[in-house]
C-alpha cells in the first residue's frame, strides 16, 4: 500500500520543478532577449539596464509572488508522524 504522503510529495516537488523552468524562462529570456552587445543602446530603468531589471528585478519579485500563491493555494499541510495500522 503506497502513502497518500507520497503523491502529495511527487505532485509539489513537480510544481516546484514547474516553478524553476518558468523562473529560468523569464531569467534567460530578458537576459539574451533584450540584452544588446552595444551598452549605449540599452534602455534603463530606476538605473539599470532594462534587460537587467526585468530579468534579475522583476523577474525575482515575480517569482517571489508565484511561489506565496502556489504555497497558499496548491501545496498541502502533511503530518510527518507515522500512522499506525489498524
Amino acid at each position: 500500500m503506497e502513502d497518500k504522503r507520497f503523491k502529495i510529495a511527487h505532485r509539489e516537488a513537480m510544481i516546484g520543478i514547474i516553478l524553476v523552468l518558468i523562473n529560468f524562462a523569464i531569467w534567460y529570456g530578458f537576459a539574451y532577449g533584450l540584452g544588446d552587445q552595444d551598452p549605449v543602446t540599452y534602455a534603463y530603468i530606476l538605473g539599470f539596464p532594462a534587460w537587467f531589471f526585468y530579468s534579475c528585478i522583476a523577474g525575482t519579485i515575480f517569482m517571489i509572488v508565484s511561489i506565496a500563491i502556489v504555497m497558499k493555494f496548491f501545496f498541502t499541510e502533511v503530518s510527518l508522524e507515522e500512522e499506525e495500522e489498524e
